[in-house]
This record gives C-alpha cells, sequence and structure tokens, in this order.
C-alpha cells in the first residue's frame, strides 16, 4: 500500500544515458534565479514593484519582514511566486503604498535595504497587488561542482541528455522542495487530509495537503513513463496547448499525437481534487489507479475543501545552455511557472537531489 510505504524514486526519462555527478549549492552563488515578470509595472497606482536581490532568506521571509520594516498590515505585500532560500534570487514584491506621494518611493527603498539583508534593484508604481502566479517563469543559471569527472567527459554527457530531452522532453515531477525532506511535507499532508492531524496555520494546511497531492501526481508520471505512455497520448487525455494553456479532451489519437510530437500540446497530470476535470477512457483508467492504490478519494480532499486541477505533464526546457566553470559545470535554463529546476538537474546529475528540499520553488495557485 503507496500510503504505508510510500515511493518517492521516480525514472529518469533519459535512463539509458549515464549523469555527470557532483552536488548542487556549494555556495548561494551557484543556485542563481531571475523571475520573468507576466507584465510590467505602469509607473502609476497604488502599489509600490520592489524588484531586490536576496540570498539566505524564503519569499515568505522576504514578505513578512517587509511588512514588519514598513508597518504594513499582515498579507498585504504580494509576490507572484516562491524563490528558494539557499540559492541568489532575484524577483518582485508590491507594497501597498495607498495614497502616499511618488517621491517617497525612494525612501522606501533605503528603508528596506536598513531593514533586510537585500540589495533593492528598482522600484516602480503599478495599479493591483502582485498575486501569485503573475509571472512567466525564471531563468536559472547553476552551477554544478564536485564533478568526479573531467569537464570534458562532463560536457559530453550534459550534451547528449540536453539533446536527448530536446526532442522528449522529461516528466514535470514535483521537486524536493514541495515534497520535503524524506517525504516529511507528504506524509505530514496525508494526515492533515484524514484528520489525524490539525494545523491551524491556513497556508501550512493547504501547502502540506499540496504536497500530499503532488506526491500522487508524481507517481502518475512515473507510471506513465514505466508503461510506455510518456512519449504518446492517451485516448481520453485532458490535453493543453503549450502557446495558450488551452485544454481539451483527446478523441481522435491520429488527429492529436502528431501535434503532440511537435510539442504543441501535452497530456495533464492529475492534481487530485472533486473538481478536477478527470480524464476517461484509457487515460482516466490509469489515474484512477494510482488514487486507488494510495487509499485515498476525491472524497478526501473534498472534505478538506481542496478542489483539485491539472498539471502540465511534459516540460520542455527553453534557452539551455552547458558550458565550463571553474568549479565545475554551469547550465542555464528557462522554465515556465510552476516547474522546478531541480526536476532539470536530477535528469542531468543522476544523483539524488532529496537534500535540497528547504522550501517550495513553485508559483503556482
Amino acid at each position: 500500500m503507496l500510503n504505508s510505504i510510500m515511493n518517492f524514486a521516480l525514472p529518469y526519462a533519459t535512463d539509458d544515458l549515464p549523469g555527470i555527478g557532483g552536488i548542487l549549492r556549494a555556495t548561494p552563488d551557484h543556485f542563481v534565479v531571475d523571475e520573468v515578470a507576466l507584465y510590467a509595472p505602469q509607473g502609476d497606482g497604488q502599489h509600490l514593484y520592489v524588484n531586490l536581490t536576496k540570498v539566505g532568506l524564503t519569499t515568505k521571509d522576504v514578505q513578512v519582514r517587509l511588512e514588519q520594516a514598513l508597518k504594513l498590515p499582515r498579507d498585504t505585500v504580494g509576490f507572484a511566486g516562491m524563490k528558494d532560500k539557499y540559492a541568489r534570487t532575484t524577483q518582485t514584491f508590491s507594497l501597498p503604498m495607498g495614497n502616499r506621494p511618488p517621491a517617497d518611493d525612494t525612501a522606501v527603498a533605503g528603508e528596506i535595504e536598513a531593514a533586510l539583508p537585500v540589495t533593492v534593484n528598482w522600484t516602480m508604481r503599478h495599479r493591483n497587488k502582485l498575486r501569485l502566479g503573475h509571472l512567466v517563469g525564471n531563468r536559472f543559471q547553476i552551477v554544478v561542482s564536485g564533478l568526479a569527472l573531467t569537464q570534458d567527459e562532463a560536457l559530453a554527457r550534459g550534451q547528449a541528455i540536453f539533446a536527448a530531452v530536446a526532442v522528449r522532453g522529461i516528466p514535470n515531477y514535483f521537486g524536493p522542495q514541495r515534497l520535503g525532506v524524506d517525504g516529511s511535507n507528504v506524509r505530514a499532508g496525508l494526515e492533515v487530509l484524514r484528520g489525524e492531524s490539525v494545523r491551524r496555520d491556513k497556508w501550512l494546511r493547504r501547502f502540506l495537503i499540496s504536497a500530499y497531492q503532488s506526491y500522487l501526481c508524481n507517481l502518475y508520471l512515473a507510471r506513465r513513463l514505466e508503461i510506455g505512455a510518456f512519449d504518446h497520448l492517451l485516448v481520453g487525455d485532458v490535453a493543453k496547448k503549450y502557446a495558450t494553456g488551452g485544454m481539451f479532451e483527446v478523441v481522435d489519437l491520429a488527429t492529436e499525437q502528431p501535434r503532440y510530437a511537435a510539442h504543441e500540446i501535452s497530456f495533464t497530470a492529475p492534481l487530485y481534487g472533486p473538481k478536477m476535470w478527470e480524464a476517461s477512457a484509457a487515460a482516466g483508467e490509469l489515474e484512477q489507479a494510482i488514487l486507488a492504490e494510495a487509499e485515498t478519494t476525491l472524497d478526501d480532499f473534498a472534505r478538506v475543501r481542496v478542489e483539485g486541477s491539472r498539471r502540465m505533464g511534459r516540460l520542455l526546457l527553453q534557452d539551455v545552455d552547458i558550458a565550463s566553470h571553474a568549479a565545475g559545470i554551469v547550465v542555464t535554463f528557462f522554465l515556465p511557472k510552476a516547474a522546478f529546476a531541480t526536476t532539470v538537474l536530477r535528469e542531468l546529475m543522476k544523483t539524488d537531489v532529496s537534500g535540497y528540499a528547504a522550501i517550495d520553488e513553485s508559483d503556482e495557485d
């Protein structure tokens, strides 16, 4: 039973290609993240957008400390996505300024740098609060150090892996940041789901349940890879368009499979809940099998008011580059929101990255 003995091992999309090994995050400068905004601030409005660079702080840490330093009400500071603690990350926060004159904005930037160990890059007014998901994605520059291989060998292996991934893509797994060290968040989430544990903090309660949802989603993606259903669609799949995000049910495989091969669409994976768009036919049987093996029902999620949704099943990398670095190998790439860099790195390194579970780096609603 999956609930008594949880399985966190995940298959690779490039299992036939050896990884480069190594370690991540020898220093924060080895894991650099730059947020890519969904829109630019307009220059006027009652919200001050503050773009800053941080190290050693979670996004929630910065939110709370900004509210404390500037004497703002709780949860009024907005942000588009969660960024990692043990990294050098750049992202934008929104501050409710009310009717304070724009002349105060420069002073606010100074107050922030005086109160927090961050660098303010720029400030600009806008008309709405930043909310989770208000971003396109993130650019990553990540150094893999501690290599047992020569740089030439590591580069050759990395190039082969990324060449294969460019064609096939990789399963859009949730990373250890969501699941917790040794799956601790998943187990806690299952306890909340079953009513065996009470969490009064609403954000934490929701996060832990989402960790269990994420675990089941990973199981679905792993099963799909294992049964040979990752490289093609199934009848009944709920597919999603990469360009627009539009979703539809797959009825005619002869029509839709060429679009899948051309990277126009992907199947989606279940984030279980009573309002999730359920797959049908063969795809529906697969996702129901995962739920049945976990001895969990949609009613369990309904009871804790978790609606459910769907997640892009195949992750396609953009703007990928791999090169030599003084400490080893440096990899750069872009990921859309809600995708995990550690999912890409585990495919490249073929090593255990579960130790990098410091904070959830997801940008989902």
